[in-house]
């Protein structure tokens, strides 16, 4: 199979690639997220899938058109928040553990659409991720700990060829509550840049007070910073983002391989991260790329 269509359909965003050789050629962006769509369809008369459906056709219309490419036969990947509770169709989690390999996520097949489950353990779920780690899957040891920076970041172990844990994190979501709905709002900025030496050092002090300290208290140096002008908000944007990865990052466990997969916002922050942490990065796996291969390799064991 030459072609696929990898769609990334998150909450607020949408994203459609056309993949050759799992190389994107071309893409399509709007904003048309999950839960705007959902909430679109509940006012519509249309069956829930058909009404996704026809949103995600009208892009791939535009990118045919872009291309000169004909797209009417080729199947198009879904996973994420496609398979949720406000997605195209509600898929059941796979719970722990699931292969590397992917064939044993639950599939969703419609027409032309493939749509891949989330994953769950006793107490955690995620959408997403689990097609991620298919993608890595060749370049994985035995044993590793794959860190997945996004809103909701996820630690997930991988151990004989299977994830068999994960836990999830809320620093993106709590650093743009705490740097914009909160009384931290005033103290922060995002003037700052990370090559800037004086962020550089602000990223640090938060990193340790947040690996070390208590983050209840730390966040309201944050203020304090600000207040007896100590820090200034563009700086001080970065203790704070330094301060919610140090609290997550002490829980990476000591002597297994960890391999950094995420995009291009959240790669430099984490691996200067690991490397103030003394936490050794095997590899920093591109975010996109693993999904496409994911996407992929699920295609395959649809195929078989």
């Amino acid at each position: 199979m030459k072609y696929f269509l990898s769609c990334d359909w998150g909450t607020s965003s949408f994203r459609l690639r056309l993949v050759e050789d799992l190389k994107i050629i071309a893409e399509e962006r709007s904003g048309t997220g999950i839960a705007g769509t959902y909430q679109q369809w509940q006012q519509a008369s249309l069956p829930r899938e058909e009404f996704f459906a026809a949103i995600i056709n009208r892009q791939i219309d535009v990118l045919a058109e872009r291309t000169g490419i004909s797209l009417e036969e080729i199947p198009v990947v879904l996973s994420g928040m496609a398979s949720s509770s406000i997605g195209m169709v509600e898929l059941p989690y796979k719970e722990l553990p699931f292969s590397l390999s992917g064939s044993d996520l639950t599939v969703h097949r419609s027409g032309r659409f493939i749509i891949i489950s989330g994953a769950c353990s006793e107490n955690d779920v995620m959408r997403g991720e689990e097609t991620k780690v298919v993608g890595c899957a060749a370049s994985l040891p035995d044993t590793a700990l794959l860190l997945m920076p996004g809103t909701h970041n996820k630690h997930l172990v991988v151990k004989g060829g299977e994830v068999v844990r994960f836990k999830t994190y809320m620093t993106g979501e709590f650093f743009d509550l705490l740097s914009t709905h909160s009384i931290l709002a005033a103290s922060v900025n995002s003037d700052g840049m990370l090559d800037d030496p004086a962020c550089r050092d602000c990223f640090k002090l938060g990193l340790q007070a947040g690996w070390a300290g208590n983050l209840l208290h730390a966040a309201f140096m944050v203020r304090t910073n600000q207040l007896l002008k100590k820090i200034p908000p563009a700086y001080n944007s970065f203790y704070l983002s330094g301060l919610l990865i140090g609290a997550e990052l002490k829980e990476v466990p000591a002597n297994m391989p960890v391999y950094l997969v995420a995009g291009a916002s959240h790669i430099p922050l984490y691996t200067l991260a690991c490397q103030i942490l003394s936490i050794r990065v095997e590899a920093v796996v591109d975010a996109d790329e693993a999904l496409i291969r994911g996407q992929w390799g699920v295609i395959s064991n649809v195929a078989d």
